[in-house]
């Protein structure tokens, strides 16, 4: 197998395409689609995936008592699902989507808060891999069951109570991944029952913008860096980053990864949480 060259989150088609069939890498299909897409990310896969990948569904890999949508499962029910694909302690794990990210690095963050780092996000998807020549198939992979050990690690969950104190002491970088619409109140929220706006303090990013969407690749360092500073992101100022249902706010952190801000906690509830609260202060202004 090749190493990955740097300290990256991201491998690449190519190197994909050369290590596809080596021992201890396991790939991971986590397409996930946003309420309004009118799409079935399951039938997807079975339709067509990468070889030998198997699907990793956020929503059943979840806290699935909660009335939120795939919020975190417990470390025991993590461990015992991740065991479940194949998956132990020395596995190097490649995840993908087909969907700008939705939801591998959503993913890619999950196993890390359980303390799980050799894993990486495949730059560009499907839809890359499918570009680039990368062959598909339908064939729906079984991995016999391994144990894995899960260490859960909160400082990169922040909660309702954790952001209701961030709101008031102003300690952090809040940054809200949803569209600028959806981050005015200009546009109604998909999901019932949620009102508009955005928390108190935050700084609108919208999560497509740090994506080629030609190619589904996040855009080059360079880019990222200039988004990232004219929202004012400060190397020695702590972030947060919050989105509609703690998905595409993994993206913020999978980017800012890339530039070396390594330990970016991910509001899990986000929107879908606080605007369905009463008494959430909310604001609508741009």
């Amino acid at each position: 197998m090749k190493e990955i060259p740097t300290k990256t989150p991201l491998v690449t088609c190519e190197w994909l395409q050369d290590n596809l069939n080596s021992p201890g890498i396991v790939l991971l299909d986590c397409t996930f689609m946003l309420p309004n897409q009118e799409r079935n990310a399951f039938d997807e896969y079975r339709r067509e995936h990468i070889p030998g990948a198997q699907f990793f569904d956020i929503d059943y890999i979840a806290d699935r008592e909660s009335n939120l949508p795939h919020m975190l499962p417990s470390t025991e029910v993590f461990a015992t699902s991740v065991g479940e694909l194949g998956i132990d302690n020395k596995t190097q794990i490649i995840v993908y989507d087909n969907n700008c990210f939705m939801a591998s690095a959503r993913v890619w963050w999950t196993f890390r808060v359980f303390g799980y780092h050799n894993i990486f996000v495949l730059n560009g998807g499907l839809k890359r891999w499918k570009a680039d020549g990368g062959i598909v198939n339908s064939e729906i992979v079984r991995r016999p069951s391994k144990q894995f050990d899960a260490v859960f690690h909160p400082s990169l969950v922040y909660d309702l109570a954790k952001m209701r104190k961030l709101t008031v002491a102003k300690t952090h970088k809040i940054i809200d991944a949803r569209s600028p619409s959806r981050f005015s109140g200009i546009e109604k929220e998909v999901r019932p029952g949620l009102l508009s706006g955005h928390i108190p303090g935050s700084t609108n990013l919208h999560y497509n913008t740090l994506v080629n969407l030609d190619t589904n690749e996040l855009v080059t360092l360079e880019k990222l860096e200039f988004l990232y500073n004219a929202v004012g992101i400060k190397g020695d100022q702590p972030i947060v980053a919050t989105c509609g249902s703690g998905v595409t706010a993994s993206i913020i952190a999978l980017g800012l990864f890339c530039l070396g801000f390594e330990n970016i906690p991910v509001y899990d509830g986000s929107w879908t949480e606080w605007g369905g609260c009463l008494d959430t202060p909310i604001e609508t202004e741009p």
